[in-house]
């Protein structure tokens, strides 16, 4: 067999060994996504009941688009199911790259993504159970009395869509700085240098993907803050040192 033929013949195997992960992947998730439906409701209570708990006594939301009390519990369902899966997902992932890695590629790559996974987690949980009460708080402890607050529930999850994806990605800061630091693009004396710009961009930051009030901003600038010392302690620990080349194993 010519290298052209065995080039093609290793393309098309990796092309059948994507569609499989692919598969595997969409078939975990619909699985998720399917024993999850009959809950879709009460899914959508808990998601709620940071806001309910600061309404006045038996105000719930409305839904301005006939569909949206339909649709909105779906929609989370999905996100959720895709939340629960991403574990499942990841696996599919490195399944698929692992073959192709070093050795030492392979020990820091599982570290580094069980890490990621569990930030987001983290991230999500912590504007779950701290961010979005506080800021509801906020919200409506400094509304006029004349103003009723009546919150869509469409609008609602969207925005709250998007402060778990503000948190959760936010808490990868330190995953973030490790692996610039694995492909040399800056040390961990430079981040530490760098510490006071980086304070500066994290508020900025911060500013930028929470609503507009002070309570969200500082309860994202904080921990993001502490997790860029984090990331400048972890990595330390993984520089990586001279030496000689690895080879796939």
């Amino acid at each position: 067999m010519s290298e052209h033929e065995s080039n093609e013949s290793s393309l098309v195997e990796h092309l059948i060994e994507l569609r499989a992960r692919l598969v595997r992947a969409l078939i975990g998730l619909g699985v998720v996504l399917l024993g999850l439906m009959p809950f879709s409701r009460q899914i959508y209570t808990m998601i709620a009941e940071p806001l309910i708990s600061q309404l006045p006594n038996g105000q719930t939301m409305i839904a301005t688009n006939p569909a949206g009390a339909f649709f909105a519990p779906l929609k989370l369902t999905f996100f959720v199911a895709v939340f629960i899966a991403v574990p499942w997902l990841l696996f599919q992932l490195w399944s698929f790259v692992a073959p192709g890695l070093y050795a030492r590629e392979k020990r820091l790559a599982v570290p580094l993504l069980a890490s990621s996974v569990l930030l987001f987690y983290l991230g999500c949980a912590f504007a779950y159970f701290l961010v979005l009460p506080a800021v509801f708080h906020f919200l409506t402890a400094f509304r006029p009395e004349v103003i009723a607050i009546t919150p869509d529930a469409t609008a609602y999850l969207d925005f709250v869509l998007a402060i778990f994806f503000a948190f959760g990605t936010s808490f990868e800061l330190p995953v973030a700085m490790v692996i610039l630091v694995l492909l040399g693009w800056i040390t961990p004396q430079q981040f530490k240098e760098g510490r006071g710009y980086a304070i500066v961009g994290i508020f900025v930051l911060a500013a930028v993907l929470t609503p507009p009030d002070v309570v969200s901003q500082l309860m994202l600038a904080i921990p993001m803050c502490l997790l860029y010392e984090l990331g400048i302690h972890a990595a330390r620990w993984l520089v990586p040192r001279p030496g000689g080349k690895e080879q796939p194993e």
